[in-house]
């Protein structure tokens, strides 16, 4: 900090002359301070990216019903989902609308289908097949959400596809959603 030394020589007004001296060291202390948190904070700030799988081209990978979920991102933040193949789905109450919350969302959905995979057989939960299916009016937010719940729930398979116009039809004529969705 500042040092004030008293020195014996005089000035013209007759008082004694005071000299001072700043010591820098507590300065210099900090600016190393703030050098390293400043590196430290930008090594730990990295922009951290998904890896993104996409199949390669050839013949479609089929995959078991009892172990498959999907979902349709809509419009407005809704979600229609079934289990396993569609037509068998609407035939029974293996289908319906979730939401995006955390609690009873699509979170919850796929945490009752690995439990359900799980007690029939022990391991099985790890077959587990997500199909996100978006239709044209879902939102940019409501996709990554829907993958954020993949991540979240350790689902191994998952898979993004573009919009089924032919699935779209038979939910709108199964009266399950309105055009538009």
């Amino acid at each position: 900090m500042a040092d004030i030394q008293l020195t014996s020589g005089t000035s013209k007004h007759g008082r004694k002359k005071l000299s001072t001296r700043v010591d820098l060291t507590p300065m210099v202390d900090l600016g190393f301070l703030l050098i390293t948190f400043f590196i430290l904070t930008t090594t730990w700030t990295q922009v951290k990216a998904m890896r993104f799988y996409t199949p390669a081209d050839g013949d479609a990978t089929k995959a078991a019903q009892s172990k498959t979920l999907t979902i349709i991102p809509g419009a407005n933040n809704k979600v229609f989902y079934y289990h396993g193949d569609l037509n068998d789905a609407l035939n029974s109450a293996a289908s319906g609308f979730t939401s995006y919350s955390e609690q009873t969302g699509i979170g919850e959905l796929i945490r009752e289908k690995k439990a359900l995979l799980e007690k029939k057989e022990k391991g099985s939960s790890e077959g587990l097949v997500f199909i996100i299916t978006p239709t044209a009016n879902a939102s940019y937010k409501n996709m990554v959400d829907a993958i954020d719940e993949t991540l979240i729930n350790d689902v191994k398979h998952y898979t993004v596809t573009e919009q089924n116009n032919a699935q779209l039809d038979a939910l709108i004529n199964a009266g399950k959603v309105e055009k538009g969705f």
